[in-house]
């Protein structure tokens, strides 16, 4: 048994098994170049950033973009229209404050800031773009371009 390596930590000790731990063996801790786990502050917030899920419908009025966004009030997020088309969706989730009385057993939600960045098509109306927050979720609605109605041909009489 001693010629095994132990590959999930020190858990010998323990008789209960945890197959959700995040208490796994890292091989490359001891080596000299960065990995995810020895920037723990930028992979929380690639978290965030990664976990801030949009989903984009085209419908013939608009184009209508739905975001998740649990726990944050519409005063920390931005919806922002650059002049090139680009919609731009952004904020930021706070870490909860720690007491020293307190003993954390697991922290799984992610905080720090957010982005997501979509270019629009030629046939929007930037300056009509609405948003709205509610139960967690932001819905911009970027409304379209009336189409024009296709050229109507009319057949010309030749006189002569």
């Amino acid at each position: 048994m001693a010629m095994i390596p132990n590959f999930f930590g020190n858990r010998r000790s323990s008789s209960i098994f945890d197959p959700f731990s995040m208490d796994l063996w890292d091989p490359f801790k001891d080596l000299d170049f960065p990995t995810p786990t020895s920037f723990p502050q930028l992979s929380r917030e690639n978290s965030a950033f990664v976990n801030t899920r949009v989903d984009w419908k085209e419908t013939p009025n608009a184009h209508v973009f739905k975001a998740d966004l649990p726990g944050l009030k519409k005063e920390e997020v931005k919806v922002e229209i650059e002049d090139d088309r680009v919609l731009q969706i952004s904020g930021e989730r706070h870490v909860e404050k720690e007491e020293k009385k307190d003993t954390w057993h697991r922290v799984e939600r992610s905080s720090g800031k957010f982005s997501r960045r979509f270019r629009l098509p030629e046939d929007v109306k930037m300056e009509d773009v609405k948003a709205s927050m509610e139960n967690g979720v932001l819905t911009v609605t970027v409304p379209k371009l009336e189409k024009k109605k296709k050229a109507e041909i009319r057949s010309v009489e030749i006189s002569g």
